[in-house]
């Protein structure tokens, strides 16, 4: 994360709005925040810390962090942070709270907004979550990016669990925790074991010896069914002669019998054959005159029904027509008179529209007058409004003068507060710093017990320790040749002649020395040696504790002289804000005085604003009996205007009538005007209605009665017409029957039998056709039958047997297919089975592997493992810079519990733990470690560049430890890092070349400018 712009309002120190431009900073890659204490420099970080995350490090929600956030003098807080992320993607994170107004201590929950910046416009995001964004959650913020105060060791001196877990979100670790995955495939895989597992029992009988078995069996049924089939064609060749016999007999008879039947039904046939040639002669010459005499005399019989029908349709609408003509003729004076009987008519409507207009004249006066009366009694009540209102005026300026002004007492309130809390700091710093002073005593008085000269002890400790090491000496040379004399008493006593000596070889040995016994002299100086080795580990160690003391004395001096300079300080202060008491309104020492006149203040307001709510609620009281006043006197202008409009109308309305006289109805009532106009106007409605309906009949009738007429005349002539064919066709059929052999009676008996001619033809021609044939068929068979017998029983036998043989084939049959299928059936399912056996050791195979997985990702004890190996990693990192803060004398490492240790080379390399560190020493080896933490991430993000921010510590270097320190931050700039470092150190203040300087304005609030 690279930030990029940071505005500050209303919070903590910074009242006005302050606005930092990091690019400036950012561009130089080492800067510095510097400030006098309480300036405000730490505020920068919690700034940006609440815009991204909403938390704090010093307040939580508990803490009343808005409030407590919020500058006593301000009203409302806001804060605006740009940066760009490890994506490269600019993004923008607002926060705004707003103080009550009528509450100062209630200060409103804060509203937040991301933005990310795209087609140069901000475009807000749909959510909040700054870890989504930057990619680290608040806690390991805090712990690679911001620093915050008092947090710097926290990496450090985390346990081992809560160190995997913060290893694990930063570097993605979780990717390594695959026990869940695992798990799932073990699952899946026993459970497709369990699977095959019960297939598998359903294949215990399949096997090879089985299928052989079959087979055999398969041979025996083959040779069994061509056996039996062989009798079985044999038979069926006999039996298929004889069926063949049996069905020619059977057919002879058959057709015998049928012959002596059609032979009965010939002389019907003959018969049938001479009546269709009689009535299909007589039928084709009389039929069509028959036909056509009986058509002419049914249509002539129709017309006739028609024209006595059509002569009652033509009296009956000569009747309607001169009825009619009489109506019209009686209605037609009526009708005449109707003009005049309408104008009457529309003066009756005028004068009615008149009378009732008169009404509404009246009821506009009274309105008039009642409207009158009521704008009386809103104008007085408007009086009395505006007296009461001018009263209440008067009241709230006599209180004006008791009020005071509420920047005055903010201001003086707040010089209240920050008196109190400075006194209160004042007597913790005093407390602090007997406390220091009582440890200095206890570690004074610890030295005076063990007799040790805080000067000198390195001196003597050095003396003691070289005497104990020439002591140590003498013994171990002493030794030496007391261990050359046994060795040589050794080889004196081995020594034998004519064996050759181990030394010069010679085989002859003339004099041999005698040595006396020194193994207990040996072990005797052995064990002064011992005593003197544990003598030096006593001094050493008592070397060792001295120092850890006069370290702890030494830590303890420079605390108390940093809290009794801290102590001056805040007596500095408070001597600075008692002379900023400017008000002579109130007392610096009587704050109780300042109090009083405050809620007395506090009390006159209230009641100036309740005033004022009254004087707001009658002001209201009094527009609305303006806008009522008002609505009045348009309403009653509004009347005036329509009582003339309707005067106006009557004139109007009088000068229209054209029969009637207005002064005639001035005395009637209008309901019976309007009786009289209904009567006479539906009079005049139904008159000529009626009057017109007739004459439309009368038009309708006329051409209807002319096309009756015309029917009755087509008829008529249509009807003579008919009578002359008619009697053209009875001279024709009289023709006819004189050319026949019988007479007209006869001719109708021929044609009442209604011969189907085609059918009978077609009938007789199939029974000849059938006979015929019937009878070459019996002589054929006759022929062929000739030299041939039947015996039925003989038919019967050899049925039997062939209905025998013929199911033991069937069943010969069936038992080989059945058999081929069973075989074929087992060499599918043994094929199936060995597939299922070879998935099933591939199975157990895996089982066992993921077993071992199981065993080896249990308990996130991978993650942990390869957490161990990014930490060894990330301590190999640190440990480039610490040795070179440290001048090579310390070291960092993780033992075998993932915990950080220090071999401090020194004491012989010996590992202690973190905890035994100075101050100056944990800063330098929290800094170290940081800064690998944050290159590790810089790195696993992909960033170009990254940012760190430190607020602690430098405080508690000598000068030539600031130096390497600031040796190392410079040295960042070539590693594409920015630093940005809170400090009081003059020293990195003259070092550094940009810097933000933030100056406390007592009116202003704090003021940043880059320098």
């Amino acid at each position: 994360m690279i930030p990029v712009q940071l505005t500050l309002e209303g919070i903590y120190s910074y009242q006005e709005r302050q606005k930092i431009d990091f690019e400036n900073l950012t561009e130089a890659g080492l800067f510095g925040i510097f400030g006098a204490v309480g300036s405000g420099k730490s505020s920068i970080l919690e700034a940006i810390s609440f815009a991204l995350y909403g938390e704090t490090e010093r307040l939580n929600a508990r803490d009343r962090r808005a409030y407590n956030m919020m500058n006593l003098k301000s009203n409302r807080s806001y804060i605006e942070f740009d940066f760009i992320n490890s994506e490269n993607k600019k993004y923008r994170a607002t926060r705004e709270f707003k103080r009550n107004s009528k509450n100062f201590e209630d200060v409103k929950t804060p509203s937040v907004t991301f933005y990310e910046w795209k087609n140069e416009n901000w475009i807000p995001l749909d959510h909040s979550n700054a870890e989504q964004i930057v990619g680290l959650s608040y806690a390991n913020f805090k712990r690679t990016i911001i620093i915050p105060q008092g947090q710097f060791k926290e990496f450090l001196e985390l346990g081992a669990a809560e160190r995997t877990n913060m290893m694990k979100e930063i570097f993605g670790l979780q990717r390594f925790d695959l026990q869940n995955n695992v798990s799932l495939i073990n699952t899946k895989n026993r459970s497709e074991l369990d699977q095959l597992e019960g297939q598998l029992k359903g294949f215990e009988e399949v096997n090879e010896e089985q299928i052989s078995s079959q087979k055999e069996n398969l041979r025996q049924e083959q040779q069994k069914f061509e056996e039996i089939l062989k009798s079985f064609k044999e038979t069926e060749n006999m039996y298929s002669k004889l069926k063949i016999l049996k069905e020619d007999f059977e057919l002879l008879h058959q057709k015998k019998a049928h012959f002596k039947q059609l032979t009965e039904q010939k002389e019907n046939v003959d018969l049938l054959e001479t009546k269709t040639e009689l009535y299909d002669r007589v039928s084709r010459i009389f039929t069509p005159l028959f036909s056509e005499k009986n058509k002419l005399a049914k249509e002539i019989a129709e017309q006739q029904q028609q024209k006595k029908q059509q002569l009652l349709v033509v009296q009956s609408t000569e009747f309607q027509f001169e009825k009619v003509k009489s109506e019209l003729a009686a209605i037609q004076p009526q009708y005449e008179a109707l003009h005049q009987s309408k104008i009457q008519e529309n003066d009756l409507s005028l004068i009615l529209q008149m009378m009732r207009v008169s009404d509404e004249i009246k009821i506009l006066k009274e309105r008039t007058e009642n409207g009158f009366q009521k704008v009386k009694e809103v104008e007085t009540q408007q009086k009395l409004l505006q007296q009461k209102i001018e009263a209440l005026s008067k009241k709230h300026e006599l209180l004006k003068p008791g009020k005071l002004e509420p920047g005055l007492l903010v201001s003086v309130g707040n010089w209240f507060l920050e008196h109190k809390k400075l006194t209160e700091n004042l007597n913790s710093q005093i407390q602090k710093a007997e406390v220091k002073k009582n440890e200095i005593i206890a570690i004074s008085k610890e030295l005076e017990v063990l007799k040790i000269n805080p000067e000198t002890f390195r001196e003597d400790f050095k003396i003691q320790a070289e005497n104990l090491e020439n002591q140590k000496k003498i013994l171990s040379e002493k030794r030496s040749q007391l261990e050359v004399q046994q060795k040589l008493s050794h080889f004196a006593i081995e020594l034998h002649d004519g064996k050759a000596c181990p030394l010069c070889g010679a085989l002859e040995h003339p004099n041999i020395v005698q040595y006396a016994d020194v193994n207990s002299e040996l072990d005797e100086i052995q064990q002064q040696i011992d005593q003197l080795e544990h003598r030096k580990d006593l001094l050493q160690k008592q070397v060792s504790e001295t120092e850890k003391i006069l370290d702890r004395k030494k830590i303890f001096e420079e605390q108390l002289k940093y809290e009794e300079s801290q102590t001056k300080l805040i007596q500095n202060q408070i001597e600075i804000h008692l002379k900023n008491f400017t008000w002579k309104e109130f007392n610096a020492t009587n704050e109780t005085d300042f109090e009083e006149k405050r809620q007395h203040s506090f009390t006159i307001e209230k009641q100036m604003e309740e005033l004022n709510e009254q004087i707001s609620v009658e002001q209201k009281n009094l527009d609305k009996e303006r806008n009522t006043l008002d609505s009045y006197n348009k309403a009653l202008e509004k009347f005036r205007l329509d009582e003339a409009k309707k005067e106006e109308q009557i004139k109007t309305n009088e000068a229209n009538l054209k029969i009637l006289e207005w002064k005639n109805y001035l005395e009637k009532e209008a309901s019976e005007v309007e009786e009289a106009l209904n009567k006479l106007s539906i009079s005049n409605r139904e008159t000529e209605q009626h009057y017109q309906q007739l004459l439309k009949q009368e038009k309708e009738i006329s051409p209807k009665l002319a096309e009756q007429k015309t029917i009755v005349k087509q008829l008529e002539k249509r009807i003579s017409e008919l009578e002359q064919e008619i009697s053209e066709n009875t001279l024709s059929i009289e023709k006819a029957i004189a050319e026949q052999p019988f007479d007209q009676n006869k001719v109708l008996e021929i044609l009442a039998e209604k011969i189907d001619v085609q059918e009978a033809k077609n009938l007789i021609q199939e029974f000849r056709i059938k006979f015929e044939t019937l009878k070459n068929s019996i002589l054929e068979l006759e022929i062929k039958l000739k030299d041939f017998t039947f015996d039925p029983e003989e038919f019967s036998a050899a049925e039997m047997r062939f209905a025998t043989l013929e199911l033991e084939v069937k069943a010969a049959n069936d038992a080989v297919v059945k058999t081929k299928a069973e075989i074929e059936r087992l060499e599918k399912e043994f094929k199936k089975k060995e597939d299922l056996l070879k998935v099933s050791a591939q199975l157990q195979k895996r089982a066992e592997n993921l077993k071992i997985m199981m065993n080896l990702f249990k308990g996130a004890g991978f993650v942990q493992y390869v957490s161990s190996i990014y930490l060894r990693q990330l301590c190999d990192h640190a440990n480039v810079r610490f040795h070179r803060m440290t001048r090579n004398q310390l070291s960092l490492q993780l033992n075998d519990n993932n915990e950080f240790e220090i071999i401090d080379y020194l004491n012989e390399g010996r590992s202690r733990s973190v905890k035994t560190l100075s101050g100056g020493q944990a800063f330098q080896v929290s800094l170290s470690l940081a800064l690998a933490l944050a290159e590790s991430v810089q790195s696993n993000a992909k960033a170009e560049k990254n940012f760190f921010f430190i607020d602690e510590g430098f405080g508690t270097q000598d000068l030539e430890s600031v130096n390497i320190v600031f040796e190392t931050l410079v040295n960042l700039q070539r590693e594409n890092r920015i630093v940005g470092i809170i400090s009081h150190v003059e020293e990195l203040k003259e070092k550094i070349p940009v810097s933000l300087n933030i100056i406390k304005d007592e009116e202003k609030g704090s003021q940043i400018e880059i320098v």
